[in-house]
């Protein structure tokens, strides 16, 4: 008959993968804790004891906290597939109202869609990750800006004793806007996101912006006029309303207003799609389209421009879509400056994000 001896010598000498006696003996403490609520053999009338009704009034001390079981935070035995870095790991999509700076001085409460992430090490089961929606709350009472971000950063840091976090806050913001001839105004509305992304010590803040335009094709318009002048024969160029995903590096701790990041794109292109139209206001629009064709190419280029020109920009990336009337396929290109957004590969559904449906 065969026998098993266990002995203190847990592992040969030159078997590395083998775990340490300490995690060995911190993954036997936490099956001890599981198997004292357990259902065995030798409480076979525990489930017919046990309480259906919910305790209002039970209160944990600090004795019962202690006990209760943490797996994410376990030994690295508990680690399942390869024990490797994870760059990334947290939550997304937390919502909660927070009060936006504004140019003028002011503050707007918008609904905030929040992602916050920290990397983890090899050596480490899991995060906590209700963690980071307390570090986060701890500071949502204040008007919100890049700044404050950033000392939301170093909480995640501290509290998750993470090397690395990145915070993504993500909103529609509102800008009151006139009419192109009849004087009146209503509200746009913009898809912004503030990222800030500490990597040991070095920080980098970003403003993505989502700016909407119409976009009337170059050729088209040439043809119509062709049309028209040598055949005597009504034609319309094709127009379609197009987004530019603008993205970019503030440097030196300027402060970027949305404001500002707005009048650049009208600034490089000027058919933004209108809120308030009469009749004035359409006409106008047939015009300012008339007088500023455009190509996706000629779309990401003018952007391009106008950031080059802007101090305080670093790094920045501009994604166009023409959402073709004319063709049954999109018109799409990426342009970017410097390595922050220089990438090989990009996610499948990038273009497809851009459709915006008002």
């Amino acid at each position: 008959m065969n026998m098993i001896v266990l002995s203190d010598h847990l592992t040969e000498p030159n078997d590395q993968s083998a775990p340490a006696k300490e995690e060995v003996q911190a993954a036997l403490e936490i099956i001890r804790r599981h198997r004292a609520f357990a259902l065995d053999s030798e409480m076979p009338n525990r489930e017919q004891s046990l309480n259906r009704t919910y305790p209002d009034h039970f209160a944990p001390n600090d004795e019962y906290k202690a006990s209760m079981p943490d797996l994410q935070n376990g030994p690295q035995s508990l680690i399942k597939g390869a024990k490797t870095e994870i760059q990334h790991v947290g939550i997304s999509n937390f919502r909660v109202p927070l009060n936006w700076r504004t140019r003028e001085g002011g503050e707007v409460l918008l609904e905030t869609s929040v992602t916050g992430s920290v990397s983890l090490e090899a050596s480490k089961k899991g995060i906590n990750m209700s963690r980071i929606m307390r570090s986060f709350y701890r500071h949502a009472d204040g008007p919100f800006d890049l700044v404050q971000m950033s000392e939301v950063l170093e909480s995640y840091l501290v509290d998750l004793e993470s090397c690395d976090a990145r915070l993504q806050l993500s909103f529609r913001y509102p800008m009151l806007k006139r009419s192109l001839r009849s004087n009146l105004e209503g509200y746009q509305y913009y898809d912004v996101a503030f990222e800030v992304v500490q990597q040991g010590t070095e920080v980098t803040r970003i403003v993505h912006l989502d700016y909407v335009y119409s976009s009337t094709c170059p050729c088209s318009l040439e043809l119509s006029e062709h049309a028209r002048n040598t055949r005597g024969q009504i034609a319309t160029p094709h127009s379609q309303r197009s987004v530019a995903r603008v993205s970019a590096v503030i440097e030196n701790d300027r402060t970027l207003w949305i404001e500002d990041l707005v009048e650049l794109c009208v600034a490089a292109i000027p058919t933004e799609t209108q809120v308030v139209v009469k009749r004035e206001d359409e006409q106008a629009f047939a015009e300012l389209n008339g007088s500023n064709p455009i190509f996706v190419e000629d779309a990401v280029r003018l952007i391009c421009q106008a950031l080059d020109h802007e101090n305080g920009i670093g790094d920045f990336r501009v994604v166009a879509s023409h959402q073709e009337s004319l063709h049954s396929h999109d018109a799409v290109s990426i342009l970017t400056s410097g390595p922050t957004f220089r990438q090989v590969s990009h996610d499948p559904r990038l273009f497809a994000s851009l459709v915006h449906v008002g």
